[in-house]
């Protein structure tokens, strides 16, 4: 009984996704790191994993901190930490100097790149991210 089972959910898991089959994706994948400077991650980027069925648990988090800077009297990114944790998009501030964001997204696997800043301009990135391909 259990080895008919574990042959079922093994088929359903590894079953291609591609134009081929009409699979719906059961597991997210989302990028994990602590430490994201806003191009690459210094500690190593990891990925984590979740189930893609249950609405409220199914984003992939990004966590930008901003740093309060007296001079320009202006919060200024510092870096992003990368997750599977559930989300609650919104800021938050942590202490009196350092600001956090909160940005969810659930359109995708790999979806937190950390470049989704309000500051930051998204083309400048997809010009990157195509340059990068190119290169790979």
């Amino acid at each position: 009984m259990f080895r008919m089972l574990f042959l079922a959910l093994s088929i359903i898991l590894l079953t291609d996704t591609g134009e081929r089959a009409l699979t719906i994706p059961l597991i997210r994948m989302c990028n994990l790191c602590s430490n994201f400077d806003g191009n690459k991650c210094l500690d190593g980027m990891k990925k984590c994993w979740k189930f893609n069925m249950l609405w409220f648990n199914r984003t992939c988090t990004t966590e930008n901190f901003y740093f309060y800077d007296i001079l320009t009297g202006a919060h200024i990114f510092r870096y992003s930490k990368l997750s599977c944790k559930p989300c609650a998009s919104g800021m938050f501030q942590v202490y009196h100097d350092l600001m956090r964001e909160t940005f969810c997204c659930t359109d995708r696997s790999y979806c937190n790149d950390g470049i989704n800043r309000l500051e930051m301009s998204s083309l400048y990135f997809e010009d990157r991210k195509v340059q990068r391909e190119l290169n790979d």
